[in-house]
């Protein structure tokens, strides 16, 4: 069966990472991995082919779309990104076309997809199933329901399958979403999509790290670095006064902190020798499970971390809308989390945040929260394909 997936990130990384983990499971298909964001240096699986379109991410202000090629204007970008989309789809014929969050979100990108749901739909490429990847919590609109029933509409008229990556124990989609009653199309909870880590891995990670067994690691991390500059730096000049015995911080800005910031705390690290800052760390979980306690921004990928490796964490929930506070919430009632306000962006209160989650231990209690969102994900797409 062969796959195309597209995804388009423009602010973090988690749309990127939760995509790929769905990909990853489909590991007996081919996978055309179309992206539109930049690429995170990733190991990709041999089963995927990763097609990278001409970038686009948000802007500074979050008030619009921009190209990440200085040189190029938004309508050549958008014209090239529309026409290369076209020619794959020529060229593949493929048995399934998957979304990532459209037509719940990413209005901005209706100028590519449409015309390719156009097409689909009228069997310009033979019989292509068209299926949305959407994750457990919406950004939710103050506009009189308009982008409810656009989002219904669309659905309706061009896909075959709806999957949920949420638990519905934990987080349903019409909490966000008023209008799933108008969803004519079948869905499902996959369960969360969340990266496994390695077994047995916490050693190799320390000896990596020289982090000796008497001595005690602390992540810090900004996800993909647009956002979280404030968090980070508060969290460095805290953990520097402090100067904990035996302790040490390993800070991960983000592949997409301004250039500027990232040198300036890279420098002002190489004097500490207890603190290290880099822009980003392969296998995420696996450097988890050899830490101590984590403090970072909560995105769904971060969360679903916390849930793989039972690590002490606070998190930081993004300040411009409630879908990660709300998800934090919610995950809170059934482990333990630290949820941070910008009240803890304070000297003394995040000296007490470290200090608190470095005097932690592991959780040895289980959840039952489903986490197997991947592999669920994968069988009810090959399901799909064969119908």
């Amino acid at each position: 069966m062969k796959i195309i997936h597209y995804c388009q990130h423009v602010l973090g990384m988690g749309h990127f990472f939760r995509s790929l983990e769905i990909s990853r499971a489909l590991e007996n298909e081919q996978v055309i991995f179309i992206s539109g964001g930049t690429k995170p240096a990733e190991q990709l699986p041999a089963h995927v082919e990763y097609f990278q379109l001409p970038g686009l991410c948000m802007d500074e202000d979050f008030g619009g779309l921009t190209p990440t090629d200085a040189g190029l204007t938004l309508d050549e970008v958008k014209a090239e990104r529309s026409e290369k989309i076209k020619i794959i789809f020529e060229q593949e014929q493929p048995d399934i076309f998957l979304i990532e969050l459209f037509p719940f979100g990413r209005k901005a990108f209706r100028f590519e997809l449409l015309p390719i749901l156009d097409s689909i739909k009228a069997g310009h490429y033979g019989n292509i199933k068209v299926i949305c990847s959407l994750r457990d919590i919406l950004v939710e609109k103050n506009d009189g329901g308009k982008h409810e029933k656009r989002c219904v509409d669309t659905l309706n008229k061009y896909f075959d399958l709806l999957l949920i990556h949420s638990d519905p124990q934990i987080a349903k989609l019409d909490e966000t979403f008023q209008a799933i009653n108008d969803i004519a199309i079948p869905y499902s909870y996959t369960g969360f999509v969340a990266r496994k880590p390695h077994q047995n891995i916490r050693g190799t990670i320390r000896k990596q790290f020289r982090i000796s067994n008497d001595e005690k690691l602390l992540i810090v991390s900004a996800g993909g670095g647009k956002v979280g500059i404030s968090l980070l730096r508060e969290v460095f000049n805290s953990f520097a006064e402090l100067n904990l015995p035996k302790t040490k911080m390993l800070m991960l800005t983000g592949p997409f902190l301004d250039s500027t910031k990232y040198d300036l705390m890279k420098t002002a690290s190489l004097s500490l020798p207890n603190i290290t800052v880099e822009k980003f760390a392969q296998d995420f979980p696996d450097l988890l499970t050899g830490a101590d306690a984590m403090i970072s921004m909560a995105g769904y990928n971060t969360c679903m971390d916390i849930l793989t490796t039972n690590i002490p964490s606070a998190v930081l929930p993004f300040a411009q809308n409630r879908e990660q506070r709300m998800r934090a919430e919610k995950l809170a009632e059934h482990i333990s989390l630290k949820i941070m306000n910008v009240n803890d962006l304070s000297n003394t209160n995040m000296k007490k945040i470290i200090t608190n989650l470095l005097s932690s231990e592991h959780s040895s209690s289980t959840h039952s929260i489903n986490l197997d969102g991947a592999l669920n994900s994968a069988k009810d797409i090959q399901m799909a394909g064969t119908r």
